[in-house]
């Protein structure tokens, strides 16, 4: 295992470990996994930093009061955020802005591996 697998690794535990739960924005598409069975596609999210969304970042003791919180969001403030953006699944997509629910520290992108076809 590489030095940067390891910090990788410690990181992950210690996201795990903190016990609680965050609610982040992200920007969610969909990314090209490549030419098998005529091409197939999988979902992506990168941990979205401008201000307007590092201002929503909230921690919770417990799990339901952060996923109420994130449907909150994603009913109140991802609508107009994504206003004219087509949805994922469009050629014309260029992301969309969701709440999402974290166990820990927000993860700065997902998946963290590239999926493979099998």
């Amino acid at each position: 295992m590489t030095e940067a697998e390891k910090l990788v690794a410690q990181f992950k535990q210690e996201r795990q470990a903190l016990g609680f739960y965050t609610v982040a924005i992200y920007m969610e598409d969909r990314a090209y996994g490549g030419p098998e069975e005529g091409g197939w596609y999988y979902d992506t999210a990168q941990l979205v930093t401008e201000p307007r969304a590092a201002t929503l970042l909230r921690g919770f003791d417990n799990q339901k009061d952060a996923f109420d919180y994130a449907d909150a969001l994603n009913q109140v403030y991802m609508p107009q955020w994504n206003e004219g953006r087509p949805e994922v699944s469009s050629v014309l997509s260029e992301g969309r802005y969701y709440a999402i629910v974290n166990e820990g520290m927000p993860a700065p992108y997902y998946p963290e591996e590239t999926p493979h076809y099998e």
